[in-house]
């Protein structure tokens, strides 16, 4: 939310700078985002007088100028239809940066003529619409003043980060409640022009008291509806809010100024009364924003005789809206249930800034005063009689009263805090403690009189204050979070006791291992688009209120953010990248903890020892799964390669690590070319996903170590060369090997694959070579015959026979 600093004075009578005010907000909770002052983009633009105007000689709608901004007269060519001699106006030299049209001015040639810089409109300075003309000041504003300087465009704008729960403060007067409450001044009364009211109110009412408990209104007859007066234009301006027209920013600036939505309809565009009520399933409204949005029973709408003109406390209709030729207005100060609110703006994803705040929960105590604030308004910008007030339906009132302990700002905030400063604290902040109404009329003799736990009772606007927890929230804020002293945990005597769970052990164990072998680890989103989940399968899961359509379906694979964050770097200039990540995969039954790896670009720079850098491949992404698995404690030896990976692995260069042919403990390889696509990505892109929930668990074993001792007698190594089909997977040949004698053969590797000459078509040659470890004592001859006879009817069996 955005305010300007003299905005927030005219509720907070201070004399703290700007920067005790932004150190403050975040003190208290009311982060602030930014600050900036308006006026430093213009900072180069300055008042000019036109002293001449003559036609440019090649062009009929251009002419020549002679402007004076202090310093002499200047030649500049000017297409604006007012511009002519004697105008005072803003004036941008050479080297003066125009934000309205993203560019810095420098000299230049016109159709042949020279002009050194340029006269401005307001939508050019981005101070408003206005692109008819070049902005026309009096004759008597200073030539060669700075003109934001003049305009009154260096009030500071600070940018305030409201959470959900502080509904009270989506108006300034909140925010200068809460830093009067801090000690930076204050709150000075909330006061209105006084009126008198003529005549009937309007035919108003409410038939759903669910979605709308109250609905108030009041009319202005013979309104003149022009400009705003320029006070309220500046302000909003300068928060980034576009003038419209008095009635509609008298609207806006009370929904910011005192956080109270209101809508105002021209009375000569509806047909009888105006009545909130359930929309009928099918109904259409064409809303403020030139959209059409198709309603359903369960939303509150107002509507009169004819037609839905309002999406009740979202969004006015276009067809009731106010123009420059509205005389009579109905202005509607209603109080929506904000569990409706919220419910039927993300059902037409509808937002708005009267949303944001009546689904907060407005103060239901403010109908009559907001209503009574705006009328007065209404009648002193733009005239006219106002009417009695219609009351239709009854706010939700009821006190919340809590008994509340001072000693609880010790016990559960860590802040001891005196008790007579607890209570002038919650007093400034709008509770009522017994009869103690407010700060002002607080005495000690009074406070004396409270015995046991204070009866607080909760202002109308607080709608989160629910319980002493809350209470002890705002005393330890409002004193300063920073000022709760430090204080250590117990610690039990002797060794500390482990507390990591197994899991943690293992995605501990998984991260260093990662990190060591050179990977970068990322933390992305677990959210994902319908776009980046579908090359996954799609997601099982997805969020009924995203916070953006960009971020609605829970990831089934740590892949996509990875890749996301890939194409980012590789963007950017990276020669290569190595991502990891640890995190959850959301599927139909359960939440996976995931080790997602993503190798890309170059595995090795260009060099003049091996010539061309070296791209990644389908083995190098199996070399860091069989890694991460071994430094997760997985049986590597034991592992088998099987199949392809799935549809968004690439065919013939992607596979699975399994235990068993059930148990996937990773898969790896080469990502299809569709899914680098759907990703923007160009070139091979190898990854890799370890299921770390899939790896058994190690055995109970206790902390000790067993004694390491290595075998009294040398290992014996054979070679064999096989002839096998070419389809055969060598994985498959060295487990059938390995596993001919499980006593003696404690390994077996592939050291050679030939194909070509002496090896017949449709097969090739594997080299296998097996160690042998002899235990009690040497291997003889004939048993080292018997185990390589072992190795070659194991060989036979997956069709292959030794190669002599």
């Amino acid at each position: 939310m955005k305010f300007t600093l003299s905005w927030l004075k005219q509720h907070l009578e201070t004399t703290a700078t700007l920067d005790q005010i932004v150190e403050a907000l975040t003190r208290i909770g009311l982060e602030v985002e930014g600050v900036e002052n308006p006026g430093e983009k213009l900072a180069a633009f300055k008042i000019a007088k036109v002293l001449s105007a003559e036609r440019h000689p090649q062009a009929d709608k251009l002419q020549v100028l002679s402007v004076d901004a202090g310093n002499g007269p200047l030649q500049v060519v000017c297409g604006a239809p007012n511009a002519r001699a004697g105008l005072v106006g803003v004036f941008g030299a050479p080297g003066a940066y125009v934000p309205g049209l993203d560019v810095t001015l420098k000299l230049a040639s016109i159709r042949g003529v020279e002009s050194n810089g340029m006269m401005c409109s307001t939508r050019e300075l981005e101070l408003g619409e206005d692109h008819d003309g070049i902005i026309e000041l009096p004759a008597d504003a200073p030539i060669g003043t700075p003109y934001p300087d003049y305009a009154g465009l260096t009030d500071p704008v600070i940018d305030v980060a409201i959470t959900p729960n502080r509904q009270d403060c989506m108006g300034v007067r909140g925010i200068a409640r809460d830093l009067a409450a801090a000690g930076l001044g204050t709150l000075t009364p909330l006061t209105f022009n006084a009126f008198t009211s003529e005549g009937a109110g309007p035919d108003v009412r409410t038939e759903d008291t669910d979605g709308c408990p109250a609905f108030f209104a009041q009319t202005v007859t013979g309104v003149t509806n022009g400009e705003s007066p320029e006070w309220m234009r500046r302000s909003l301006i300068a928060i980034g809010q576009k003038p419209i027209s008095a009635l509609v920013d008298i609207t806006n600036y009370l929904m910011i100024d005192l956080g109270r939505p209101l809508h105002v309809y021209d009375r000569a565009k509806l047909s009888g009364g105006l009545v909130a009520r359930k929309a009928k399933d099918g109904e259409q409204v064409v809303a403020l924003n030139g959209k059409t949005y198709t309603l359903d029973a369960t939303m509150t709408v107002i509507a009169d005789d004819a037609a839905v003109h309002d999406i009740g406390g979202i969004m006015g209709g276009e067809h009731s809206g106010v123009s420059a030729d509205t005389t009579d207005v109905l202005i509607e100060c209603a109080y929506f249930d904000p569990d409706h609110i919220a419910r039927t703006g993300q059902k037409l994803t509808l937002t708005s800034d009267a949303r944001s705040r009546f689904e907060r929960g407005v103060d239901p105590a403010f109908l009559e005063d907001g209503l009574a604030i705006a009328t007065a308004l209404v009648l002193h910008i733009c005239g006219g009689t106002a009417s009695e007030i219609t009351r239709s339906g009854e706010p939700p009132l009821e006190s919340r009263v809590i008994h509340y302990d001072p000693r609880l700002s010790a016990d559960l905030g860590g802040l001891h805090v005196a008790p007579e400063r607890q209570a002038r604290t919650l007093l400034s902040l709008g509770f009522t403690i017994g009869a103690i109404k407010s700060a002002d009329a607080f005495s000690d003799a009074l406070f004396s009189t409270i015995e046991g736990k204070w009866p607080v009772t909760v202002p109308t606007w607080r709608r989160d204050v629910d319980g002493p927890a809350d209470l002890v929230e705002e005393v330890v804020r409002i004193e300063g979070i920073d000022n709760i002293p430090s204080t250590p945990l117990p610690r039990m005597p002797g060794v500390a006791k482990p507390t990591a769970t197994p899991e943690q052990k293992l995605e501990r164990r998984a991260r260093r291992a990662a990190a060591a072998r050179g990977l970068d680890e990322a933390v992305t989103w677990s959210f994902l688009s319908d776009a980046e989940a579908a090359p996954f399968g799609g997601g099982a899961w997805t969020l009924a209120n995203p916070i953006s359509e960009d971020l609605k379906v829970m990831r089934p694979s740590l892949l996509p953010g990875l890749l996301a964050a890939t194409g980012r770097n590789l963007k950017r200039g990276a020669q290569s990248v190595r991502l990891f990540e640890i995190g959850r995969r959301y599927l139909a039954e359960a939440e996976r903890a995931t080790l997602g790896v993503v190798l890309a670009g170059d595995r090795r720079p260009r060099g003049w020892r091996d010539g061309k850098a070296a791209s990644f491949d389908a083995y190098d992404a199996k070399a860091e799964a069989l890694a991460l698995l071994a430094a997760s404690g997985a049986p590597v030896d034991n592992l088998q390669v099987m199949g392809e990976a799935g549809d968004a692995w690439h065919p013939g260069q992607s596979g699975t690590l399994r235990l068993g042919p059930k148990t996937v403990l990773a898969s790896f390889g080469m990502l299809h070319p569709s899914v680098l696509k759907a990703f923007d990505l160009d070139g091979a892109v190898a990854a890799v996903e370890v299921y770390l929930d899939a790896i058994p668990p190690k055995r109970a074993t206790g902390f000790a170590r067993p004694a390491y001792t290595p075998p009294a007698l040398q290992a014996v190594r054979r070679d064999f060369a096989f002839l096998v089909p070419a389809a055969l997977a060598t994985d498959t040949l060295v487990r059938a090997v390995k596993g001919a004698d499980k006593v003696a053969i404690v390994s077996a590797r592939v050291f050679d694959v030939f194909t070509g000459a002496g090896v017949e078509d449709g097969h090739k040659s594997v080299a296998v070579e097996i160690v042998l470890q002899p235990t009690a004592k040497s291997f003889t001859d004939e048993e080292l015959k018997a185990i390589a006879d072992k190795v070659v009817a194991a060989a036979a069996k997956q069709g292959a026979s030794l190669r002599v």
